[in-house]
């Protein structure tokens, strides 16, 4: 390999690795029928004028394995709290009981499985994006490379290495939606 070239493959993985952190957090965020935490965490409040995620207004409780509270630490954010709630699109109907959010997770239909199945296939292809715009980033710095004077072998050589690398994470991206649907589907 050239003496003078040395493609960062460390800050690529890196990257990668960023794609697949926010596909597992997207992931998380779709309800597979059973309560949890972090289904709320795409949510945000219009509190004190921004917008706020919802753990950082309140606390966020599973009590149960089909139900989620919020316990919202100002009173004067429960209604904003409760739009957010209805307006996000997760499909949940929120019952108000003071500073209490109460959020009853409803048995998922065979149609709202199949649309999730769909959205998380989304989610996929934009971290599969992600993944090969990192990798046009790594071809990119190794044609100028070549410009700069690099064998063709050596050209070859790191290319090699970065469609490994890209060829790697799409996998992993695909295992992951795999077994999202599989969650999603499971009655």
């Amino acid at each position: 390999m050239s003496e003078d070239f040395e493609l960062d493959t460390d800050d690529l993985k890196r990257r990668m690795d960023g794609a697949m952190g926010a596909l597992r957090t997207e992931f998380a965020s779709l309800r597979t029928g059973r309560a949890s935490a972090s289904m709320l965490e795409p949510v945000m409040v219009d509190a004190y004028g921004q917008l706020t995620p919802i753990n950082q207004v309140g606390t966020v409780n599973v009590p149960e394995p089909r139900m989620v509270t919020i316990n919202v630490w100002d009173k004067g954010l429960v209604n904003k709290v409760e739009k957010a709630i209805r307006e996000s699109g997760l499909g949940i109907n929120p019952q108000m009981n003071g500073t209490i959010i109460m959020l009853p997770i409803p048995e998922l239909n065979e149609e709202r499985r199949r649309e999730l199945t769909k959205v998380a296939g989304n989610y996929a292809e934009h971290a599969r994006v992600a993944i090969r715009n990192v990798r046009r980033d790594g071809m990119d710095q190794i044609k100028k490379a070549k410009g700069d004077g690099m064998s063709e072998d050596d050209q070859k050589l790191w290319e090699s290495e970065v469609q490994d690398l890209t060829n790697t994470y799409i996998k992993k991206v695909d295992e992951a939606l795999e077994t999202k649907q599989g969650e999603i589907m499971q009655v």
